[in-house]
């Protein structure tokens, strides 16, 4: 009875309800996690000192990639999960849960032992310095065993939401956010453990989580729960997992190079203080995008599940719902950034040199919002309903096919017609937004037999 009723709402549920159900958890979700990398950051500022925030900076990139795996497997776990249970195959489902987690145990052995190996030489490269690779190195023994449970916890979260408790997802992500800012507050005010307190935390409240995670699919009552078939390698199940979770792995591991352009660039033309408005200007836009991506995090086992039933009318209700909603959080935020800019950045600095160099900035990557709201939710969408290639290069058409020629490109172009070159670099992100967009559009005009109900 229990599988009936979890899976049966996703096809005779108003959409409209269905979206808000699904996407509210995933979007405190989100906002939970974003509050393990804030938190240690402001205890060990207030509490160790500068080098210690300096040494945690330096393993942000290396966990920032771990987490690309995590989502490699997570999110084509959640997304394959979504149209196998629409086509009502509880076996294969619980096939895709056990092959899942086999996946995520070859990358934690790979990330775990690798860092052990070759610590101080991946530091280094990171730009760990003689006065902060004490710190990183601390840091890093602590939190490597804890980066496996946190890439399980986002990833057996993620295929609850598919299988139908999201409400249950975010409050074991929430306990686990919770107990994190306990345990900072014990481990580096109280005892005085200094960045290792902030690992320590880290990796106590991820494993508490993950083991919560893993505790609900032992469960009998839960839908679909770990069984003695699920844990044979499946070649298959393999493929169409890290297939259909290429799409956010090549973007976060994108993201990562083209900011490190961009910095280059923004320091050639603008300096430090350009380097410091983008990333101001970053974090206002990063609120927009975490609100689009939870919404497409709601609709993903909407979509997937109405796919794999052959329910098109339906699919394409929750993918115009989830556009509309979008391109409105898109169109807020560009408003905001055109019509307020010195109060939205006032919000995150006093220092008024800094505020002037962001103006513009923020006028320019911000005004086309809407469209990257519609970028977004196609390359969500096409992940949903197992078309990877699309989904790949729609997420990756901003970014690496569009941004990165674009700050080689253009900023010289405005110097030579008398303009400032930073000028230059801003537009380059507003040129590859309209770009990626124009892109995204033709890539699922090429996909609407989807929406057919000649298919279903």
């Amino acid at each position: 009875m229990e599988q009936i009723d979890r899976t049966k709402e996703l096809e005779t549920k108003n959409i409209g309800a269905l979206l808000w159900a699904y996407a509210l958890p995933s979007i405190i979700s989100h906002i939970i996690a974003s509050i393990y990398n804030i938190v240690d950051r402001v205890f060990l500022g207030q509490y160790v000192g500068a080098l210690a925030i300096a040494g945690l900076a330096i393993t942000m990139p290396i966990m920032n990639i771990i987490h690309a795996f995590g989502s490699l497997v997570g999110a084509g776990s959640a997304a394959r999960m979504s149209i196998i249970l629409g086509k009502k195959d509880y076996k294969w489902a619980e096939d895709i849960l056990g092959n899942s987690l086999l996946l995520t145990f070859f990358f934690g052995f790979l990330f775990v032992t690798g860092g052990y190996l070759f610590m101080d030489r991946i530091l280094e490269a990171f730009g760990a310095s003689a006065d902060t690779i004490a710190y990183a190195r601390e840091y890093m023994n602590i939190v490597l065993p804890g980066m496996f449970m946190t890439t399980l916890s986002f990833n057996l979260t993620g295929l609850m939401r598919a299988t139908g408790y999201p409400k249950k997802s975010m409050w074991i992500m929430a306990g686990g956010a919770i107990l994190n800012i306990f345990l900072d507050a014990l481990f580096i005010y109280v005892l005085d453990w200094g960045i290792a307190g902030a690992a320590w935390a880290t990796t106590i409240s991820m494993s508490c989580t993950g083991v919560l995670a893993v505790w609900h699919f032992l469960q009998k009552s839960s839908f679909i729960r770990f069984r003695r078939h699920a844990w044979k390698p499946k070649l298959y199940i393999f493929r169409n997992i890290l297939m259909i979770g290429m799409s956010p792995f090549s973007m976060n591991l994108a993201a990562s190079l083209v900011v490190a352009l961009l910095n280059n660039q923004l320091l050639r033309y603008g300096g430090d203080l350009a380097v410091g408005a983008y990333g101001l200007v970053n974090t206002f836009g990063s609120l927009s995008v975490m609100l689009m991506v939870g919404l497409c995090q709601g609709m993903q086992p909407i979509a997937g599940y109405n796919y794999g039933a052959g329910h098109p009318l339906r699919l394409k209700e929750v993918y115009r719902l989830t556009m509309k909603l979008n391109v409105i959080i898109g169109f807020v935020g560009a408003l905001l950034a055109l019509v307020l800019p010195h109060a939205m950045l006032r919000l995150f600095t006093k220092e008024e040199e800094l505020i002037q160099i962001g103006i513009p900035a923020m006028r320019f990557m911000m005004v086309m919002f809407p469209l990257v709201g519609f970028t977004i939710t196609n390359s969500n969408f096409f992940q949903s309903i197992d078309k990877p290639w699309i989904a790949i290069v729609t997420s990756l058409s901003r970014q690496v096919l569009f941004l990165t020629p674009m700050i080689y490109i253009i900023p010289p172009l405005f110097v030579n017609a008398g303009v400032a070159g930073l000028t230059g670099v801003w537009a380059s992100m507003t040129i590859s937004d309209f770009l990626g967009a124009v892109l995204a559009f033709v890539l699922m005009l090429s996909q609407r037999h989807v929406f057919r109900p000649s298919n279903s």
